[in-house]
C-alpha cells in the first residue's frame, strides 16, 4: 500500500478551528464483506481490527456524560462487529439518534438476515452506499454481483418502510465518483437516481449524498500507481471554495477509532493524524476514556492536502454536499 501522507503534508490548507460537537463518529473496525476500489479505509474481509468491549463501554460513557445527540457508526461494515446489536440497543436507551453507514450487501449475508428488521426496530437512520444507479458501474467499483445484492437490500428496507414518504425511517443513499473526478451537482443527480430506481425497481429513498473520493489508503494508493495522484490533487485545489470551510464536518464532528483514540475525521484516522494534548512528559494522544469536551472546543483542526477533497466544488461531508 503506497503511503500518500508525505505528499499530502506538503500541501498547505487554510487553518480551521473546531466548533461545538454535534456528532460522534464511531469506527467499529475495518472488517468488511466487500473490498471497494474507492475505500479510504482499506477495509476488507481479512481485516481483524475491531473495537473491544472495554472501549465500547468507554465510548458509551463519553456519550452519556457529554449528552451527545447523534452517533454515526462506520467501519468497514460496522454491522459485522459482534456487539453491534447490543450497541445500538444501548444507544437507543440513551435516546441518541443513530446513523448506520451500511454497504447494503451486508443485509443479505448469511447470519445477517434479520439485521434490517433490527435496524428498523431501533429506528436507526441508514446511510447506504450505492455509488451509481447503473449495474455495470457499481460492479466495476465494488465487485461482481454487488449491484443486484444492493437492489435486493433496498427492496427489503422499503418493505420495512425505510425511505417511504409516509414513514419515519430514514434511508439516504451515497454516490461516489468512479475515479479521480468531482461528483455532479447533488440535487440534479438525486433526481436522476430517484427517477431511475423508482421506474426500474420501484425503490424509494429520502436523500442522495454526493461524497468526493479522498486520496488516502486504497484509493490514494491506486491513484499513485496510475500516476493520477498529482493531477487529482491539482483538480481538488483548483476547485476549492472558501465558502465550504464553514460547513466542514470536522468542525462539528469527532471520529473515534476502534482503539478509542480521537481524530478530527475518519480520513485523519486513516492517515494516523490523531488529536493530541501537551503534557509534562510530552505529547499525548487523546483517548475517549480521558478527554473533556472543553479542551476540544475552538482548537485547531489537523489539516493537510486531503482536506481539499471536502472543499472542492460543492464541498463534501458525511452528509453530502456542503453548498
Amino acid at each position: 500500500m503506497l503511503d500518500t501522507l508525505p505528499l499530502l503534508q506538503e500541501i498547505s490548507f487554510p487553518e480551521i478551528k473546531r466548533k461545538q460537537l454535534d456528532v460522534l463518529q464511531i469506527n467499529l473496525g475495518y472488517r468488511c464483506n466487500q473490498q471497494c476500489q474507492h475505500c479510504h479505509v482499506n477495509a476488507g474481509p481479512k481485516r481483524t481490527e475491531e473495537m473491544s468491549s472495554e472501549v465500547l463501554l468507554d465510548t458509551l460513557a463519553f456519550i452519556e456524560k457529554n449528552h451527545i445527540q447523534a452517533v454515526d457508526l462506520t467501519g468497514g461494515a460496522p454491522e459485522m462487529h459482534p456487539q453491534f446489536i447490543e450497541l445500538i440497543s444501548s444507544l437507543k436507551q440513551l435516546n441518541v439518534h443513530i446513523i448506520d453507514r451500511c454497504n447494503l450487501t451486508i443485509l443479505n449475508e448469511p447470519g445477517y438476515e434479520k439485521l434490517a428488521e433490527e435496524l428498523a426496530d431501533k429506528q436507526v437512520e441508514i446511510v447506504a452506499s450505492l455509488p451509481c444507479y447503473m449495474e455495470e458501474n457499481v460492479d466495476k467499483q465494488r465487485g461482481s454481483g454487488v449491484f443486484k445484492s444492493s437492489i435486493e437490500a433496498l427492496l427489503k428496507l422499503n418493505q420495512l418502510t425505510y425511505g417511504q414518504p409516509e414513514g419515519n425511517l430514514i434511508l439516504n443513499l451515497v454516490y461516489n465518483p468512479q475515479g479521480a473526478v468531482l461528483a455532479p451537482a447533488q440535487q440534479i443527480l438525486e433526481t436522476d437516481y430517484k427517477k431511475f430506481l423508482a421506474e426500474k425497481f420501484a425503490i424509494v429513498f429520502n436523500q442522495l449524498f454526493t461524497i468526493t473520493n479522498v486520496p488516502v489508503k486504497r484509493f490514494g494508493s491506486m491513484l499513485m500507481s496510475r500516476q493520477e495522484f498529482q493531477p487529482y490533487m491539482q483538480l481538488l485545489q483548483n476547485s476549492h471554495s472558501d465558502n465550504n470551510l464553514e460547513g466542514l464536518m470536522c468542525r462539528y464532528q469527532l471520529s473515534v477509532d476502534w482503539q478509542g483514540y480521537l481524530y478530527d475525521c475518519d480520513f485523519n484516522q486513516m492517515l494516523g493524524l490523531p488529536l493530541t494534548r501537551k503534557t509534562a512528559q510530552g505529547e499525548e494522544t487523546l483517548h475517549i476514556s480521558n478527554v473533556n469536551l472543553s479542551e476540544l472546543y475552538d482548537k485547531d483542526i489537523v489539516v493537510a492536502g486531503h482536506c481539499y477533497a471536502c472543499t472542492a466544488g460543492q464541498g463534501s461531508s458525511c452528509g453530502g454536499a456542503i453548498s
